[in-house]
C-alpha cells in the first residue's frame, strides 16, 4: 500500500477544502509512493512519538496536529523542530497531518466529542463553510434512462436531507446530425435525426460534481454527451466549529461527573455558576475560547472545551454562560481511534495500524 493511497482515503473523509485560510495541514512531509506497512497514529508529532515509530518500524505517521505551521527557513538541527523533521526526512517516514478539516468534517473531532459526552441532535457552533450546490441537466435516450439515472445516484447526486436518488424528468425530442469521423449511437452520418430523449435534472454537492459528471459521461451512449451545470443558491450543507445540542435534564454536576468518565479525566476546571441545571450543551474540540459568544447567543447552559484563559472565563461568567475546561489534549483524543478504525475497514488488514496515546508535552496533575 502506497503513502499517497492512505492519503487520498483520508482525504476523502477529512475534505482538503474545509482547511480553514490560516491553517496549515495535510501531507508534509516524505515520499508520496513509499510503500508503508506500520502506521502510527497521534494527536502530536515530537521526539516520543518519533522514536515509538522507529521502534514499531513505522513507514507512515499520521496526527491531528500538524507539525510544519508556520514556514520554515531551513533545516539545519539547529532547533528541536528542525532537528525533528531532520531525522524524519533521514529515516524515510511519511507524515500526514488533518487539522482544521477534521474539526469541521461530519464524523471528526467535533462529532465525536459531542457523541460522547451523550448530545444529541447536534448542530456546528459556528458555521464557517457552505458546501455550493449545482443542477446538473443530462439529456439521454429514453430507454437509457433508468441506467443514468442510477448511476446519478449511486455517485451522490440527488441526496436530498434522508431521500436519496432525487430526480425530475421531461420527455421530449431531441434533434442532432452526426458530421464526418463520427461514430453516433443513433443515426447515420449528414442525416438530421428526431430521438426520444429523457431530460434529467439532479442536485449535486460541489465536491463530487466532477466525480458524478465523469461517471455520468462514462456510461452514457452518446460519443458527445449533452449536459448543463447550474450553480444554485439553495443552502447546502453547512460545516463548523464545535457543536452544539442537547441532553436530558440533570443537574451540571452530575453531567459533568459523566463527562470525566467519558474523557478518563480526574478533574475538570469549572468556571461560573455550577448549581444550575443543564439540558443545552456546547463543546468544542482543542483551544474553543474563541466561541464563547457563540454559545451563549445559542442558549448553552454550559460550554466544554479547552485552554481557557483567565480573561475568557470572566467574559463567560459576563454574560452569564458556565464554561469548563476539560483540557485541550483530552477533548481531541477522542478522534484518533476513530481514525484508526476508519483506515483498518478501508485496508482491510494491509497495513498495522499503532496508536500513540499519550499528551505531548507529558504531564501529572499533582
Amino acid at each position: 500500500m502506497r503513502a499517497i493511497e492512505i492519503i487520498k482515503l483520508l482525504d476523502q473523509w477529512a475534505l482538503p477544502n474545509l482547511i480553514d485560510q490560516w491553517d496549515n495541514t495535510g501531507f508534509q512531509i516524505g515520499d508520496p509512493n513509499r510503500e508503508v506497512t506500520n502506521i502510527l497514529i497521534s494527536l502530536d508529532l515530537d521526539r516520543d512519538v518519533f522514536l515509538e515509530a522507529l521502534e514499531r518500524d513505522v513507514q507512515m505517521i499520521i496526527t491531528h496536529h500538524p507539525i510544519i505551521f508556520k514556514p520554515l527557513e531551513r533545516i539545519t538541527r539547529q532547533s528541536y523542530k528542525e532537528r525533528l523533521i531532520y531525522d524524519i526526512i533521514k529515516e524515510d517516514i511519511v507524515v500526514y497531518n488533518a487539522h482544521t478539516n477534521l474539526d469541521l468534517t461530519p464524523g471528526g473531532v467535533n462529532d465525536v466529542l459531542a457523541n460522547a459526552l451523550g448530545i444529541s441532535d447536534h448542530e456546528p457552533l459556528k458555521a464557517t463553510y457552505e458546501e455550493p450546490l449545482y443542477k446538473l441537466v443530462v439529456f439521454v435516450p429514453k430507454d437509457y434512462a433508468a441506467i443514468i439515472r442510477k448511476v446519478l445516484g449511486d455517485m451522490g447526486a440527488g441526496w436530498i436531507g434522508n431521500y436519496s436518488h432525487c430526480t425530475y424528468n421531461v420527455e421530449g425530442i431531441g434533434t442532432f446530425m452526426p458530421l464526418e469521423g463520427t461514430k453516433p449511437f443513433i443515426g447515420k452520418a449528414y442525416e438530421l435525426e428526431q430521438v426520444e430523449e429523457i431530460r434529467i435534472e439532479t442536485i449535486v454537492e460541489g465536491d463530487r460534481l466532477n466525480e458524478v459528471i465523469e461517471e455520468m459521461i462514462k456510461h452514457h451512449p452518446y460519443e458527445e454527451v449533452a449536459y448543463d451545470v447550474y450553480p444554485l443558491k439553495n443552502k447546502g450543507k453547512s460545516y463548523g466549529y464545535g457543536r452544539i445540542g442537547h441532553i436530558k435534564e440533570m443537574a451540571l454536576m452530575d453531567y459533568l461527573d459523566m463527562v470525566k468518565r467519558s474523557l478518563q479525566l480526574d478533574r475538570l476546571i469549572v468556571y461560573g455558576k455550577q448549581d444550575i441545571k443543564v439540558k443545552k450543551v456546547a463543546v468544542c474540540g482543542g483551544s474553543g475560547s474563541s466561541f464563547i459568544y457563540h454559545a451563549y447567543k445559542k442558549g448553552a447552559d454550559v460550554y466544554i472545551t479547552g485552554d481557557i484563559k483567565y480573561h475568557d472565563a470572566q467574559y463567560a461568567n459576563e454574560l452569564g454562560l458556565t464554561l469548563v475546561d476539560a483540557g485541550h489534549y483530552h477533548t481531541e483524543k477522542v478522534i484518533l481511534p476513530v481514525i484508526k478504525n476508519y483506515l483498518e475497514k478501508r485496508l482491510e488488514n494491509q497495513v498495522a495500524i499503532y496508536l500513540f496515546e499519550k499528551s505531548s508535552p507529558p504531564y501529572l496533575i499533582y
